[in-house]
């Protein structure tokens, strides 16, 4: 059975959803997109998408084709026409249909499109056994914190590292990593501090960074918000990633090095056990 999609103002099979020629999302990437993930049929922290969703069309001055809390009541709907039990809920708001201008469209209405991914999210092999990742140059525009649909840099670079033989890639800019191409970055020095780079429109404000940082602080890890460098990395204690649809993942290798032994650290184990259980907690 094929899922069902919504697409403005319409829940339809996926092999019947179309969207106009002329969307912007389309034409220009002029969207934004958030994530969602699924446990037990129900949403992570889903209040924090939806405020960042807000932020993100308040940055481009993009409106939303409804409240809120009627995108969340159709996401909810989804869930439910698609009886997901463990995955993710994607979520797209574009500018919507105008004939092609760069000049934004006076009259356009919004467009909203969601649809469901069934797959593993807690119990998953980059989890137990963590992920290798390599090092490419971040060639990505400068607004980084609005999470538009933009992504083939991200996509580029995360193809250099497959073809590398890696899991994905961090992300360089003058020295310094800037995150991964889906994921936040952070690294445990040997003296046991957690290092990321601070909020900027550097790097994305990621949901799932947000609540491990302030989980760490609640364990007693000391948390500095810094830039750091790949040479930082290859000395570290631990590496790990955040992101909605991976939690708190290892980094086991870098530019075909082991970090220490090569094994998830103890670290990012904890904070992936912590996450989890706010994850339950949040459910909606």
């Amino acid at each position: 059975m094929s899922r069902i999609v919504y697409v403005n103002g319409e829940f339809l099979p996926e092999d019947e959803a179309k969207i106009s020629v002329f969307d912007r999302g389309f034409l220009f990437a002029d969207a934004i997109y958030e994530v969602s993930t699924v446990l037990q049929g129900k949403l992570v922290d889903n209040a924090a998408h939806l405020a960042r969703l807000q932020r993100s069309v308040d940055a481009l001055n993009m409106g939303l084709p409804c409240s809120l809390e009627e995108i969340e009541a159709i996401q909810l709907e989804m869930l439910k026409r698609n009886d997901i039990n463990e995955g993710g809920l994607y979520l797209q708001v574009t500018r919507g249909a105008a004939d092609r201008d760069f000049a934004f469209p006076k009259d356009s209405k919004p467009s909203l499109v969601m649809f469901t991914q069934s797959r593993p999210v807690i119990d998953t092999a980059a989890a137990q056994n963590g992920i290798s990742v390599v090092t490419t140059p971040d060639i990505r525009w400068q607004r980084r914190d609005i999470k538009t649909v933009g992504l083939l840099p991200a996509s580029m670079a995360k193809q250099t590292a497959l073809d590398a033989g890696a899991n994905d890639a961090w992300l360089v800019e003058d020295g310094f990593i800037t995150e991964g191409t889906s994921n936040n970055a952070h690294i445990v020095t040997k003296d046991g501090v957690l290092l990321t780079r601070a909020l900027s429109n550097k790097i994305l404000h990621g949901i799932t960074r947000k609540a491990v940082l302030a989980l760490a602080e609640e364990t007693g890890i000391t948390v500095e918000e810094r830039s750091f460098t790949p040479d930082e990395v290859s000395n570290a204690a631990e590496a790990f990633i955040t992101s909605a649809s991976m939690f708190v993942t290892p980094v086991v290798t870098f530019n075909g090095e082991p970090i220490v032994d090569g094994k998830p650290g103890k670290v990012a184990k904890r904070l992936r056990e912590l996450y989890i259980a706010f994850a339950l907690k949040s459910l909606k």
